[in-house]
């Protein structure tokens, strides 16, 4: 189903048309602990359970058992300068299940730990940076209020 009207005949020869979809669905990290099978969206409003499911299986080749859909409302929100209230948008959430054999982790987008073996040029050049910063500092302690221009 399309929610965009396109007109049967278009000025010009060839006739061009480009059919956009208009849904879209979004991967979401689950707010409370779900089993590894269930996978949650964000979708658009005009969506269906057989438009979900058709979507993934279709589109991303995902087998699909369950569709479960819930509308998120909105929060209110009061702009403290203005002193209106405003509402953000209503959100429609898709709980997919997966078969019993597939598994999905939601995967770590911003890992605490960095891997320091692979240092790149600019990071070699931003702690050579820093170092010369504190060389400066280090210094130019004993002088306060000084620019650093008047510097000998």
């Amino acid at each position: 189903m399309s929610t965009r009207w396109y007109p049967i005949y278009q000025k010009g020869n060839p006739q061009l048309r480009i059919f956009l979809p208009n849904f879209w669905m979004k991967l979401v990290a689950p707010d409370t602990r779900q089993p590894e099978c269930v996978v949650q969206f964000h979708c658009s409003m005009e969506m269906t359970k057989a438009d979900i499911k058709n979507y993934l299986t279709k589109i991303y080749n995902i087998d699909v058992v369950t569709v479960r859909t819930r509308i998120a409302l909105g929060r209110f929100i009061r702009e403290p300068q203005k002193k209106y209230i405003m509402k953000l948008d209503d959100v429609k959430v898709a709980y997919v299940t997966l078969p019993k054999d597939q598994q999905f982790t939601f995967p770590d987008l911003f890992p605490k730990e960095k891997k320091d073996a692979t240092k790149t040029d600019a990071d070699k050049a931003l702690e050579d940076m820093k170092n010369s910063f504190k060389n400066y500092l280090e210094k130019n302690k004993e002088r306060p209020g000084i620019p650093s221009w008047y510097t000998i």
